[in-house]
């Protein structure tokens, strides 16, 4: 199978200097083990706690664990015996080596919460998302995205035009390893096979879920949701669950990077602010797939095409920004006159807004809505409507339209 470099191996190389420990989150498949024997060395031994055998010794003697199992290691999928966190704190405090354990697991939040207690200042955390359209056609841009028309011109010189029907393939197609290039009836047995398997056993052992049927209609019923504010009693109604058992279910959902949320702008300037996430699926594929949509012209021609235009632009930003140098804060602003800006991206403390419009020729009035920025008396940076222009224009001296695929 062909390897993708990932945009992660940077970073992951850089703290792997640094600390003695590095995890790697994410959904299953999306090609966290396959990255690490990718960059690990000869000689690193490797274990999966999929493995009874060893997830089994793992839980009831860690000591002998890692005398049969010698680092320097890398283990898979550690939320399954989190006994081995002590163990590996001793080992941690015994040698200056770094790197010496790399670790991959889904980041459940009980996990997260102990590694965090039990390996303070000893652990690189990071999370790997399926694959970015960057990644998939084997592109680095050389500078971070700002916004600014410079930079996306820089980065429009490199690539072809943006194109709505290469788009929706890249949206329908999603970005699981295992799934780029094969034809249409693989790829809906690989999903299929997918929910089946890891997901249900996965929702099992991290949230007590053990009702397929409904769990089924609840995946279902979240993709018909997707880009949409979260209704606890909508996604109730179409799995026939309690409310509090779709916030639960959500939660798991979450935690297993099946699901991301994006969490509403708040402020203390700024009054009567939304306090609902919007809901986006971390792979569209998946979210194509449940949603049944069985091409990408039918799903083009939809009328979900806006919402996973959109599920795609702020995933793709995700992406971009889990890798990048600098952190950012990512969220959507919506105040109580249902006036919505799609995502502000802050960084530094200066806010760039922007809108999602899936039209090639959006209205530019859209930039008007980012004036309340300034009334709030927040630092307002480049911004502007990525759609499916074919290349970037000014709208003014602080947005432009901005081609989807430059990002």
């Amino acid at each position: 199978m062909k390897y993708y470099t990932r945009e992660l191996e940077r970073k992951f190389l850089k703290l792997n200097d640094f600390f003695k420990v590095i995890l790697v989150t994410g959904a299953r498949q999306v090609g966290k083990t396959t990255m690490l024997k990718h960059l690990s060395e000869s000689g690193r031994t490797y274990v999966t706690l999929d493995n009874m055998v060893a997830r089994e010794l793992a839980q009831s003697d860690p000591v002998l664990f890692f005398q049969t199992y010698k680092p320097p290691i890398l283990i898979d999928e550690i939320q399954k015996a989190p006994e081995l966190f002590e163990q590996i704190k001793i080992i941690c405090d015994e040698s200056d080596e770094r790197g010496i354990i790399w670790l991959t697991g889904s980041q459940q939040y009980k996990m997260i919460k102990r590694v965090r207690e039990t390996l303070a200042g000893r652990i690189g955390i990071l999370e790997l998302y399926s694959l970015s359209a960057r990644e998939k056609a084997g592109l680095v841009f050389d500078t971070d995205l700002d916004f600014s028309l410079a930079t996306l011109q820089a980065r429009q010189r490199r690539l072809p035009k943006n194109d709505v029907l290469r788009v929706f393939q890249q949206i329908w197609e999603g970005g699981m390893p295992q799934v780029l290039g094969v034809d249409d009836e693989l790829r809906q047995e690989y999903f299929n096979s997918y929910v089946d398997t890891y997901l249900m056993r996965d929702v099992a052992e991290a949230g007590g879920i053990t009702d397929a049927l409904r769990f089924r209609k609840f995946l279902a019923g979240c993709a018909a949701l997707v880009a949409e504010q979260v209704n606890y009693a909508n996604l109730a109604a179409s799995a026939d669950i309690a409310p509090s058992t779709a916030k639960e279910w959500l939660k798991v959902l979450e935690g297993l990077h099946i699901v991301y949320l994006l969490a509403p702008y708040s402020n203390n300037a700024l009054k009567r602010l939304s306090k609902t996430p919007k809901l986006y699926f971390c792979d569209t594929g998946l979210c194509a797939y449940l949603s049944m949509w069985l091409t990408a012209d039918t799903l083009r021609g939809g009328a979900a095409s806006g919402h996973f235009y959109e599920n795609y632009v702020v995933m793709e930003l995700v992406k971009n920004y889990a890798y990048a140098r600098s952190k950012v804060n990512l969220t959507y602003f919506r105040d109580s006159n249902a006036k919505e800006i799609d995502v502000f991206v802050e960084e530094n403390n200066v806010i760039h807004p922007l809108e999602i419009k899936k039209s090639a020729a959006p209205d530019r009035r859209e930039v008007k809505k980012y004036s309340v920025i300034d009334k709030a008396f927040l630092n307002r940076g480049n911004g502007g409507i990525i759609c499916m222009c074919e290349e970037p224009i000014p709208i003014d001296a602080d947005n432009c339209f901005i081609p989807s695929n430059l990002i």
